[in-house]
This record gives C-alpha cells, sequence and structure tokens, in this order.
C-alpha cells in the first residue's frame, strides 16, 4: 500500500475510533445523569377559601410530614366591562402562632384581566394585588414568618402574554419580593411562541393537562401519554423550575345529559353509590346527597382520580426529562382533609423522598 494512502487511512481510522469514543463517553453520560434533588423542601398548596383554620386532619399531616412551607390561595382576580378587575374568591384562613410555617401567598388572575387591561389599569392592578397581599399578610397570619415571596398563578395565552408579564414586572418593582410564577405544560414546551415570564422562579404545574369537558376518554387530571410528550426534546427551562404535583381527584356530574357541576369527595364513599359503565365514566345508582349536591339515580359522573402509583409514574418521567437544581420545591396539590384520605402518611412521603433518589 502506497506509505502515504496508508499514513491517512490509519489517520482515518484514528479519528474515527477517537469519535465513536467520545459518542460512547456522551452516551454513558447521559444515561448515567441522576436528576435527582439534593434538597427536597416539602411544600403543599391551601386552596380553599371557606376554612377558617387548619383541620386537625391537615396540621396533622404538615407536622407528620415536615412540611414547612404552605402556598396559600390569598384571593382570585376577575375582570368585567362594568367592573374592571376586582378581587373574589378571599381566603378565610388564619394562622397565628407558627414560626416555622412559610406562607406563600398566591393569586390566582383570570387571563381575561390581560385580554382587557392597558397599561394604566395594569400599573392599578399590581398596586391593589401587592396592598392585599401585604394586608391579608399582617391580619390573617400572624406571628408567621414574613412572606419572602408573591406567587401568581394565570393560564397566559399567547394574546395575553405581553399584559402578564408587563404586569409581573410591575409587581416586583412594588413588592420588593421574590416573584413566582405558575408554568403550565403548554408554556413549558412551546417556550419560544409563549415566551419566558419575568419572575424569579417557575412552578411547573404537572396536571390540569385536557380540557375536562371535551376529552371525554381521559384523565384530565393526569394522563400520563399526555404527559410525557409535552417533556420530550425540551432542554433546560431558563428558570429555577420547581414541581406542583397532583394529589386530588374529582367528579364531573352530568344531569340530564349536560354538565351540572364538578364535586370533590371522598374516593372511596362516593364509589359505593356508583356503577362503572366503562372506564372513567359511572351512572349514579342511589338517591344521595354529596357536598351539599343532590345525586340522583340516573345521573352521569366522570370520576377522575389520581392514585399513588400514577404519582409515581409521574415522578419517574419527571426525573427522566428534568435536571434539577440542587435545591427544589416539591409541592403536592391541594392540602385537603378528605382529599388526604385517598393516601397513606407513607405514600406521600415517599412522593417527595422519590425525587431524592
Amino acid at each position: 500500500m502506497n506509505l502515504k494512502l496508508y499514513g491517512h487511512f490509519k489517520k482515518t481510522i484514528s479519528e474515527s475510533k477517537k469519535m465513536l469514543f467520545l459518542g460512547l463517553l456522551g452516551l454513558c453520560l447521559f444515561s448515567c445523569t441522576n436528576n435527582k434533588i439534593a434538597h427536597v423542601e416539602k411544600a403543599m398548596y391551601y386552596w380553599k377559601s371557606d376554612s377558617w383554620n387548619l383541620s386537625k386532619g391537615e396540621d396533622s399531616i404538615l407536622k407528620k410530614q415536615g412540611i414547612k412551607k404552605l402556598y396559600v390561595k390569598f384571593f382570585e382576580v376577575d375582570h368585567s366591562n362594568m367592573m374592571g378587575n376586582f378581587p373574589i374568591s378571599k381566603t378565610s384562613l388564619y394562622i397565628y402562632q407558627n414560626d416555622s410555617l412559610q406562607i406563600v401567598p398566591t393569586v390566582y388572575l383570570k387571563n381575561s384581566i390581560f385580554l382587557n387591561s392597558d397599561k394604566a389599569s395594569l400599573d392599578t392592578l399590581a398596586d391593589n394585588v401587592n396592598f392585599l397581599i401585604d394586608k391579608y399578610a399582617k391580619d390573617k397570619f400572624r406571628n408567621v414568618k414574613t412572606p419572602d415571596e408573591y406567587q401568581m398563578d394565570c393560564d397566559w395565552t399567547l394574546k395575553s402574554k405581553d399584559n402578564y408579564f408587563y404586569f409581573l414586572k410591575k409587581l416586583k418593582g412594588l413588592s420588593k419580593k421574590q416573584i413566582s410564577c405558575t408554568l403550565r405544560l403548554y408554556p413549558y414546551k412551546y417556550r419560544k411562541q409563549m415566551g419566558i415570564p419575568p419572575v424569579d422562579k417557575v412552578m411547573l404545574m404537572c396536571y390540569n393537562i385536557l380540557n375536562p369537558l371535551q376529552n371525554h376518554n381521559k384523565n384530565s387530571i393526569l394522563d400520563l401519554d399526555e404527559f410525557e410528550a409535552y417533556l420530550k426534546g425540551n432542554t433546560g427551562y431558563p428558570k429555577h423550575m420547581d414541581i406542583a404535583l397532583p394529589i386530588y381527584s374529582w367528579m364531573q356530574v352530568y344531569q340530564n345529559e349536560r354538565f351540572s357541576k364538578v364535586l370533590y369527595t371522598n374516593n372511596a364513599r362516593v364509589k359505593k353509590i356508583l356503577t362503572e359503565d366503562k372506564p372513567l365514566w359511572f351512572t349514579v345508582n342511589k338517591d344521595t346527597v354529596v357536598n351539599d349536591t343532590y345525586l340522583r339515580i340516573g345521573d352521569k359522573v366522570k370520576f377522575e382520580e389520581t392514585n399513588a402509583s400514577k404519582i409515581m409514574k409521574t415522578i419517574k418521567i419527571l426525573k427522566q426529562y428534568i435536571k434539577f437544581d440542587n435545591n427544589t420545591t416539591i409541592s403536592l396539590f391541594h392540602l385537603d382533609q378528605e382529599q388526604l384520605t385517598n393516601y397513606s402518611n407513607e405514600e406521600i412521603s415517599g412522593f417527595y423522598n422519590y425525587f431524592s433518589k
């Protein structure tokens, strides 16, 4: 063989081996990446508006699980052409003498606000939200750690994005607090179109994936195939990201073939009056009252629930696709005694602990 040709051939083989080695090394490093969280900060959401105090069961679960962080919905903000932007569903919760519990004031804002507001009204909104949060924190949560974070919850859209982001910046300047916001799976996946919110950190909401009234054959709270599809192919999000998981179930009640309302209840108790027709769908077989709602024989129910096995599978998917920061908050939605009867203390502990394994 020509020496020059042999030298070129030898060099090509050497480079090929090098590229193969680097490729295998990269694959090994990727497959061996352990997306576990060094320090999990345990948290829960508290979303009820009509309770004055935590129940004994709710207080007990916080203590047993060592949960020191509670995202409390302080109020919601709605919009109408006549009234403009106005608060509703204000919290009735009072917590005194608990300096070990960190309260994160959380506000749910209807998307219609940002579709119907100009900059001047958004300035006013930011000022009002900041004032009302501060007032509630002082009046209702005395001798509790002073909040250092406010969280905004809004299902923003492409059309409302600019106004919502403007409001977040304004609130940050007024409050001098850390501002976080919820992040749904759609803007997580389509971040180029939906934008990155101007906040200190985001909370990825791993539930309410589908429209509950349109997807009749899927669990709208948490469908694992749909969930994984949103995470695939995405690089790291350019904000610190915490995680919220669902521990609730609900019944969508249909009376006279028309949607009536959503009920939250104890799964085991309500299933005694339901006859399964097909997956997710049931017929009421006994006249009864559930949470002040009268159910009649023949009423149809779409019963959507989560369970421990499904949540653990969700965490496994998250660990497969997301590289977490060492210190990450894991929050369960939400703190409600009746919903918590669907899980054991060991199962709830497992949700937090699995992120560190």
